[in-house]
């Protein structure tokens, strides 16, 4: 089938691609490559990828498209399966013929209810769904196809049988041709990531089982499933000559040092290459590994800390001990490697001491830049589960406004929803606003003009960003 791969038109500056852990707009503009859509597209022959949002596209932008194909594969998400069911109902109302299928983790934990939010889906494709849209593109026939819930000719929704998780994942071809066919890579960046940038995966799933982590328990598994180090590299190498403006390397694995030999064996063969890369790490990765990644490249690593309470650490089942994350930062610190910490707020236990203890934890650390989230119950994830059971939600059934922006949706009888909004703005202030960190963003600037620029730029979103909070609050 003539295919169209499709991250639909949303909010001015909503980060709705797949590699986004979370589908919200940020504090500082930023766009993931959409790796998850990039994977089937470069399945089938003669597809086309279309990341509105990322290219600041409109429906009557790619409304043209809807005569031109034959089969249209939409990524959705909690947060955008509304505004994607209109895109799909407007498509399907220009081309009552086009086959309109959606992937993602939204429609994998909730295929029957995707289904029957509107009859201009077609069909989802639940889990791992590679494979899946290959054979819906072949003309493989829906009720021959494992992995997918569809609406049959008497209008009944039909759910087949699950397909196996991938294993061999040699067997993926890679994304960046796509990325170079279809998608201008100038217009996806992140404030913590040289620009422009590569994202992609060296493998999928992982192994830790921290309670409100959307990938692992939706779509990848938590059996970590990688591709060989020539598959990778072979890739990279292909980048390098694709994107010779290229200045990182992202591997956006859930955590690519969960298996250190394969890291290091990575590592020194993108030292041959003479590339600069990063990755998503957990803070408990030793100093020998940790050394072996700086002498080979490593410039940055993006670390998931949490919360600087150990007993939240625990209640989310995060598998790591404050001290041990003291030591793996005082060892990044020493050997150079810049670190993005990830935090969050409103996790279960959470309360006013552990708000304070978190955000002195994290100046303790002292990362470059963070990122500091509220805790988002993402159905198919336990946290849903227990806030569902506990009654913790707040009034909103929703994770964002209408503008896009993340909502504090956990509330507890200690500790209401509005406060923990209120304590992200607190942390943010009291982080960067310290003459420190100041002076070390200000000495950045001065040594390089390009960073200048953008310094000022996202210096300007961010104030923004805490003005319009604080007008919503």
């Amino acid at each position: 089938m003539r295919s169209l791969f499709l991250q639909a038109p949303s909010f001015d500056g909503y980060d709705g691609g797949a590699g986004a852990r979370y589908q919200m707009k940020r504090e500082v503009k930023s766009f993931w490559y959409p790796t998850w859509l990039a994977q089937p597209a470069a399945l089938v022959e003669g597809s086309k990828l279309i990341d509105a949002p990322a290219h600041n596209l409109s429906f009557a932008d790619i409304e043209h498209e809807a005569k031109q194909r034959d089969l249209l594969v939409l990524h959705t998400s909690t947060p955008s399966f509304k505004q994607d069911v209109r895109t799909a109902e407007m498509m399907k109302a220009l081309n009552p013929d086009l086959k309109i299928g959606m992937i993602g983790a939204k429609v994998a934990v909730d295929a029957q209810g995707s289904m029957a939010a509107s009859e201009a889906i077609d069909f989802v494709a639940r889990n791992e769904f590679d494979f899946t849209i290959k054979d819906v593109a072949d003309g493989v026939p829906f009720a021959s196809i494992k992995g997918i819930s569809y609406r049959n000719s008497s209008g009944v929704i039909v759910h087949n049988l699950d397909r196996p998780v991938l294993e061999n994942m040699d067997s993926l071809p890679w994304v960046t041709p796509i990325y170079k066919r279809d998608l201008t890579i100038e217009n996806y960046f992140g404030g913590y990531l040289l620009h422009p940038y590569i994202s992609f995966y060296t493998g999928r799933g992982c192994k830790s089982r921290c309670t409100f982590c959307l990938w692992p328990q939706t779509v990848g598994g938590h059996n970590y499933r990688t591709r060989s180090i020539e598959h990778v590299i072979g890739e990279v190498k292909y980048s390098m000559k694709a994107f010779p403006n290229v200045k990182e390397y992202f591997f956006d694995d859930d955590t690519l040092t969960d298996n250190a030999p394969r890291v290091e064996a990575l590592a020194r063969e993108l030292g041959k290459l003479g590339v600069t890369w990063s990755c998503n790490a957990k803070a408990n990765v030793p100093y020998s590994t940790l050394k072996v990644m700086k002498e080979n490249g490593l410039r940055l690593l993006l670390v998931g800390y949490e919360s600087g309470n150990q007993k939240i650490l625990i209640n989310i089942k995060k598998g790591l001990r404050t001290e041990v994350a003291r030591q793996f930062t005082k060892d990044c610190h020493a050997l150079g490697i810049v670190i993005h910490g990830t935090f969050i707020l409103g996790l279960p236990g959470e309360t006013r001491e552990t708000i304070e203890e978190t955000i002195n934890y994290a100046k303790e650390l002292n990362p470059h830049t963070i990122q500091v989230s509220l805790a988002a119950p993402y159905p198919g994830t336990f946290l849903y589960k227990q806030a569902t059971e506990n009654g913790w939600f707040d009034n909103s059934a929703d994770l964002l406004t209408e503008d896009g922006e993340q909502i504090a949706q956990l509330s507890y009888p200690h500790l209401p929803a509005a406060e923990i909004f209120d304590a992200v703005e607190d942390f943010y202030r009291r982080y960067y606003f310290r003459f420190s960190k100041i002076k070390d963003i200000v000495w950045e600037m001065l040594r390089d003009w390009n960073m200048m620029k953008r310094r000022l730029r996202e210096g300007v979103e961010f104030f923004h960003f805490l003005r319009h909070r604080k007008e919503a609050a």
